[in-house]
């Protein structure tokens, strides 16, 4: 089922989270440690992250260095396909614009079709580790509204090679959105404005970068209504559970910590109080976000769910 089904038919707010594909290397045994203690909760769908190439630097022969392309967390469509077929619950995979041709996507997307996958959550991706700013593939896209729209152009049975014949794909996409502005965008009216450009271009919902002013959430749903964005918009939240957090998060992320949390965090002497400050505060967000009937929960576990466990224990 679509995730834009699985929200108009939900008589309530839906339980939901996304996960991190193991690093090269792994067993798949620890994402299903991962996602077992959360199925109590029934997610109706589970989203898979994709992370782009990174370069490392061999040393070869008279002291030369070749440069090579890794990726360290391949996977996603394998994981996706293990998911649905474990758990039977949708699996949301992640699309990125980074490192990637239009062939090279639509022969992925193809690739979902065939495995029975019909949702997707289509992202520019961020600038790897060498880069100051983010550079397209040369023959790929340089915005997720470009990505969407070569989804929805196959959608519609319009594939790169006019002489394919193919038919249709289903895709339901979703696209992400900042209550506290994308980090490049000039100002919130100029982000927004490019957030509109996708959910015209066929994005059907939209999910938010993490953030733990609730305010700033609903202000950012008011500011969308009344720039035209009708979509469904699901917070996403992530449970601060070590003294790294503190200050990788917002500078990571370019989110502010209520001042309420900040100085709770500041009393913390160590992983174990960082984490039950972060279950509290999770747990607050969580009651007042479901009072105001969103559309879903989306925690974002990065492979942890003991503390979203905890919290979706005394929501759901």
């Amino acid at each position: 089922m679509k995730v834009i089904d699985h929200i108009n038919k939900a008589k309530g707010t839906l339980f939901s989270f996304e996960i991190l594909p193991p690093l090269k290397g792994k067993s798949i045994q620890s994402i299903y440690d991962g996602i077992d203690p959360l199925m109590e909760f029934k997610p109706p769908f589970i989203n898979v992250t994709y992370h782009r190439e990174e370069y490392v630097y061999k040393r070869r022969e008279k002291g030369y260095l070749e440069k090579m392309s890794i990726r360290k967390r391949p996977g996603t469509v394998g994981i996706c396909a293990a998911i649905m077929n474990k758990y039977d619950v949708d699996a949301v995979p992640h699309i990125i614009c980074g490192g990637f041709s239009k062939e090279e996507t639509e022969n992925a997307l193809i690739d979902l079709q065939f495995l029975g996958i019909d949702n997707l959550l289509a992202l520019r991706g961020d600038p790897i580790k060498t880069e100051a700013n983010f550079l397209p593939h040369p023959e790929g896209h340089e915005y997720a509204v470009d990505l969407i729209g070569q989804i929805m152009d196959m959608n519609s049975g319009s594939f790169l090679h006019e002489e394919m014949m193919a038919g249709a794909t289903d895709f339901c996409v979703g696209c992400a959105g900042y209550p506290e502005k994308h980090f490049e965008s000039m100002n919130l009216k100029t982000d927004l404005k490019y957030l509109k450009d996708k959910v015209d271009k066929g994005a059907e919902y939209i999910v938010t970068q993490m953030f733990y002013d609730n305010q700033k959430y609903f202000a950012f749903v008011d500011a969308c209504r009344e720039a035209g964005i009708n979509v469904p918009i699901i917070p996403g939240l992530k449970p601060i559970s070590t003294l790294r957090h503190i200050t990788f998060l917002p500078k990571f992320f370019h989110i502010d910590l209520p001042e309420e949390l900040a100085d709770e965090l500041q009393k913390c002497k160590s992983n174990d109080d960082v984490r039950q400050v972060g279950i509290e505060w999770g747990i607050k967000q969580a009651k007042e976000l479901v009072k105001a009937n969103v559309p879903s929960l989306h925690f974002y576990t990065m492979g942890k769910s003991e503390s979203v466990k905890k919290i979706a224990s005394a929501i759901f």
